[in-house]
């Protein structure tokens, strides 16, 4: 039997459709991730209820890009750049879980936080967030363009984040222990929380990096 020959054509839509596919999936983690900053740091309850929901369409479409890639490695590739953007699609689709993952973590994080007063670190953790979201969205326009000088640029905006976290970090942990007297068991509650929620934070920016260095090496080749 004669063996038929693969379609350039075909599998070059097959991996446009599928990066279109990465972009919806991010455009949903992006959202998730604005829903977690507005239950943290505008006290929005609702938005934090919607994460969960938001959570389940973006493990949807993380499994079926997963299958899709695997399915895809199998065929003749056109060009390397073709495989390496498969390979690279796989662990960025990871990347993009797990920000959603703390996401929804983060609305978790706001609900417990809800019935305590706004702690003075808490303009440093928001602009923590916001920096973390801007990172996301830079990774994101990266993919969208296939341009990896934008994706090695978010490494740099990481030591941003990294700063706030070790100054919070530092806020926290020096916190007086007469401050968590007379009710030391009510009030322990808050700075677990909020030592959380800037290691979530802190996680997310770094998988926002990894995905901005992936989108690198699909046009470089280089890691």
């Amino acid at each position: 039997m004669t063996a038929i020959p693969p379609n350039p054509i075909s599998f070059r839509r097959q991996v446009r459709q599928l990066e279109q596919n990465v972009l919806r999936m991010g455009a949903l983690v992006e959202h998730s991730f604005r829903l977690s900053h507005q239950a943290l740091f505008g006290r929005n309850l609702g938005a934090a209820e919607e994460i969960p929901l938001m959570d389940q369409q973006i493990d949807r479409f993380y499994r079926q890009i997963e299958v899709d890639c695997l399915r895809m490695m199998t065929l003749p590739p056109v060009e390397a750049q073709d495989m390496r953007m498969l390979g690279a699609f796989m662990q960025l689709v990871r990347d993009l879980e797990r920000i959603g993952d703390y996401a929804e973590d983060l609305g978790e994080i706001a609900i417990r936080l809800f019935p305590y007063p706004g702690h003075a670190c808490m303009n440093d953790i928001q602009t923590m967030s916001n920096h973390s979201q801007r990172m996301l969205a830079t990774s994101l326009v990266a993919l969208a363009d296939l341009d990896a000088t934008v994706g090695k640029h978010i490494k740099e905006m990481d030591e941003v984040v990294d700063e706030l976290y070790a100054k919070v970090y530092r806020q926290l942990a020096e916190t007086p222990l007469q401050d968590l007297t007379p009710q030391p068991q009510s009030r322990l509650e808050p700075y677990l929380l909020l030592a959380l929620a800037i290691r979530h934070l802190e996680r997310m920016a770094d998988h926002a990096t990894n995905i901005g260095q992936r989108v690198a090496f699909i046009i470089t080749g280089q890691r």
